[in-house]
Formats: structure tokens, sequence, C-alpha cells
């Protein structure tokens, strides 16, 4: 049996756990962002859409708010707001604890374990090194039985981690992170591996170590989404990118060697993966919404992390003709704007028009003088948001900080949308352009929003 006896010995104290979380003791649980029940969550792993419901899994430590034995937790939603908790259903085993990874609808049964078989593909941790292994789940994802020839691939060197599978033409392909390189790997079956080529050296940040690797195609481009820890352009981890040419074996980079760019300008998105299989053939993500600075050290109680709101991604050019991804809330994700209101309630959406001619000043606050400052520079064509301000910043040394961002596109009027809750704050610029997200930990709720040079149209949170 490849579940350690130990497991079954604790759910009496994981129910407790459950069953304690929902008091009223947790004023920074979110109200629609997607949170743990209980203990410890990082990144979102082998997320699909199937028959009208999103699947996420992500890591998880059952025993402890801060990271430990990594498990793949289940939750699934059919509005991405709302979100069911399911049973674990990858634990550690002989083979190691289970990192990152993907999963994907077999639907050709290219692997044997069954026409439509959901197969996850993920990365075992143990002293020894990290190998990639596979699972099977012949009911819809919520249950996996673990392939008996794993690993499937074995890791060469110490970082060999997050793969993520898509399909490419009549074969798999495998986006895995190896230190400061990304490989690609092509399969017919998912159990046996091709090494292809890899990707790295001499382009964008490489003070640290990369990690949870994507290639999508956008329209006529191909976009390298690595996330990387350290190297965030605020300190702690971040996203970058890179855009261009997938032929089959290699990935061909059109941006500058030494360009940086990144998904997302504020300290809090990691980890960025989009939905197999989502509808309409849009590319929906979802980031962890954290920095592994100070993660380990937020001031929650039950549980640590939350993941950002889902948001289509896209691919745009900027003023310079250089391309960018855009990325706006998803259709979902917009669906919880409530009334207009006068007042700022706890959960809110703001969405503002802004002067691209002159600067502008966005001020949240509360009674305490608690407040978080944002300000959209004309002159420089910059955005920030300054939170050093904004309430609790005393767990660690990194956490305050003013992050800022160009605003790539000059526009007559800057149309921003927030998406507040209840410890995060969230900008998408104008069409998606440009995005900044960030924790904040004030010690009530910000009741007060100030606009200088703009208009601003406030909405509530329609919250089941």
């Amino acid at each position: 049996m490849r579940k350690p006896i130990i497991y079954l010995l604790v759910l009496p104290i994981l129910a407790l756990c459950v069953a304690c979380s929902s008091q009223p003791d947790e004023p920074y649980r979110s109200a629609y962002h997607h949170t743990p029940i209980s203990k410890w969550m990082n990144d979102p792993n082998g997320m699909f859409y199937q028959d009208g419901v999103w699947h996420l899994y992500y890591q998880h430590n059952p025993f402890g708010t801060t990271w430990g034995p990594m498990h793949w937790a289940h939750a699934t939603s059919t509005d991405l707001l709302t979100w069911e908790e399911h049973p674990i259903v990858l634990y550690p085993d002989s083979l190691g604890t289970i990192f990152s990874g993907s999963a994907v609808i077999d639907t050709d049964n290219t692997a044997g374990f069954g026409a439509n078989a959901i197969v996850a593909i993920y990365t075992q941790s143990e002293i020894c090194g990290q190998n990639q292994s596979i699972a099977y789940s012949l009911d819809g994802g919520y249950s996996f039985t673990p392939y008996e020839g794993n690993p499937v691939i074995m890791g060469d060197v110490p970082d060999f981690r997050d793969p993520k599978v898509t399909r490419d033409g009549d074969h798999w392909l495998m986006t895995l992170a190896c230190g400061q390189e990304i490989r690609f790997f092509s399969s017919t079956n998912l159990r046996e591996w091709t090494y292809l080529s890899s990707f790295g050296e001499g382009y964008g940040n490489h003070n640290g170590v990369w990690e949870c690797p994507e290639l999508i195609k956008m329209g006529n481009q191909w976009v390298l989404l690595v996330s990387i820890n350290p190297g965030g352009p605020f300190g702690g981890s971040a996203t970058q990118y890179f855009v261009g040419d997938w032929n089959g074996t290699d990935f061909k980079c059109i941006d500058n060697p030494e360009e940086q760019k990144w998904l997302d300008y504020g300290k809090d998105n990691y980890s960025t993966f989009t939905f197999h299989n989502a509808p309409d053939n849009r590319f929906v993500a979802l980031g962890w919404m954290s920095n592994w600075q100070y993660a380990n050290q937020l001031p929650t109680i039950a549980f640590r992390s939350q993941n950002t709101v889902a948001r289509d991604l896209s691919l745009y050019q900027d003023d310079a003709g250089e391309y960018r991804i855009a990325s706006v809330p998803s259709k979902e994700t917009q669906a919880i704007r409530g009334r207009e209101t006068k007042h700022l309630p706890a959960t809110a959406v703001v969405d503002l028009e802004l002067d691209g001619n002159r600067d502008v000043l966005i001020t949240l606050s509360n009674k305490r003088g608690e407040k978080v400052i944002m300000t959209l520079d004309a002159h420089r064509q910059m955005f920030s948001m300054d939170r050093t301000a904004s309430g609790d910043c005393s767990f660690s040394h990194d956490f305050s900080a003013c992050t800022t961002t160009p605003l790539f596109i000059a526009h007559e009027t800057h149309y921003i949308t927030l998406f507040i809750d209840r410890c995060s704050i969230e900008v998408f610029g104008t069409n998606g352009e440009w995005t900044m997200t960030n924790l904040v930990f004030p010690s009530e709720p910000y009741d007060k929003i100030e606009v200088q040079g703009g208009k601003m149209t406030i909405y509530s949170c329609k919250i089941n």
C-alpha cells in the first residue's frame, strides 16, 4: 500500500482542524479567492476543465501551516469563485514526496489506462534527487493510482521538476525545469519520454532557480512561462516569460537575451499555470498568491496561502512593438461584481477611469491610519503600489515594499480595475496590459478610497 500508516492516524486531527477553521478567528481568510480549508498550500498543480467543472490540485502539507511533506490536495469549482474541497489524491510513497506537475485528459487512451483517463504527471522528490512520475484516474480526477513503472524520467541534476504536459500534434510535449534551464521531452504514450532540447542559457533572469514552466501557443507566437526563486523584480519569487517560436523540437526566443519580461509586477503572484482543456480555447490561469521570502510567516492562523483570481492570458504588442502578455480577469471572475455602492466594503471591485496626461493618486485607508497608496505617474508612464503602511508588516523585513510597472501603452484615458479582498489587492491595467498583485494585512478592512485625478465606480462583491 502506498499510503504510509501515519496518514491514517492523523485523520481525526485533520478533521478537527477543518472544523476549527470555520470559526471567526480568520480575519485574513479571502472571501472569493481559493484558500485551503486548513494547513499549508503553495503551487497550483494539475489544473484541468471537464464537463463544466474546473479541477484544481495544489501543493499541500496536511500536518502544518508551513511548507512540509508535499501532497496533492484537490478542489473543484463550477464558477472559479466558489470551491469545494475533496480528499487528498496523491500521497508521498517510497519514491518520494509529491511536488508540482500537471494533468491531462487522455481522450485517445494513448497511455493505456483507459479512454478519457486523467493522467497526472508530477515530480517526486527524495534525498537522492528528483524524478518524474505519473498516476491515472478513472473517476474524473477524484482519485489516482500511481503507475507501477514509476519514475518515468530520472533526474540528472539537483533541481529537476515541475513537468507541464500538453498535446503537440500527434504526441505529448513535456516542459520541465532543470536548474536554470528548461528542457523539452516528447512522448506518444505518457510513459516513455524522449529528450528534445533545452532553453535558457543567456536569456532572462538567472538570479535563482527556474521552476514551474509552461509552453503556450498564443496566436502565431509561442510563450514560455518560467517562475524563478529568488530573482523577482522586487525580491523573492516571480514569474518571467519569453516570446518566440516552437518548431516541434526547439524553442527559439525572439526577445533580446538580456530583456526581462514579468507576468505580474507585484510581489505576490508565483507559479502561474493554465487549465488544460479550458473552454473556447482560452488560456485561463491561476497563480499562487505569495512570495517565498515570507510565505511561511504570513499572519494567518489555521491556514496559509491563497490563489489569485482566475485570469485569461493573451498576447499583444506594446508601443515599442514588443510582444507582451495581457492578463484580464476571466469572465467568471468578473461575475463577482455586485451592486454599485458609494462606500467601500471589505471586499470590492473598483473600476477606475484615470486621466493619462496627469499624475493620479489612489489611496485605500482605514480608521487606524493604515493605507495603501497607488500612483499613476503620467510623465514616467509608470504605475506603483506602496504597501509600507498597509497594516501588519512585522512578520518579515522583506514584506514592506513599493512595486512599480511600466504602462507599456500610452492612453489618453486609463481604465484600471482593482479586486480587493480581505488580504489582497489585484490591479489590472487597461486591457490587461499589466497586472500587479500584492498581499496586505490591515488590522481592520480598508473602508475608504480616494482618487485624485480620475473617476471611480465601486461594486460590492456577490459572495456565496
